[in-house]
């Protein structure tokens, strides 16, 4: 039980030496990630649609 105390008493301390990011920050990053997530979700779509349109056409 001791070293579960000590473990959470370490966490603890590492969390008070965490830079945290502003608000502003914050809500640039999140912005910045969900761009990048629908260009990189629309690339994946283009490329799903005209994998699946050649082998559709192999397959005929």
């Amino acid at each position: 039980m001791n070293a579960f105390l000590q473990y959470i008493q370490g966490s603890l301390e590492e969390l008070r030496l965490v830079r945290w990011p502003t608000q502003q920050q914050a809500t640039k990053l999140t912005i910045i990630v969900i761009i990048f997530l629908a260009v990189t979700s629309a690339f994946f779509g283009i490329v799903d649609a005209i994998l699946t349109e050649l082998i559709s056409l192999t397959l005929r």
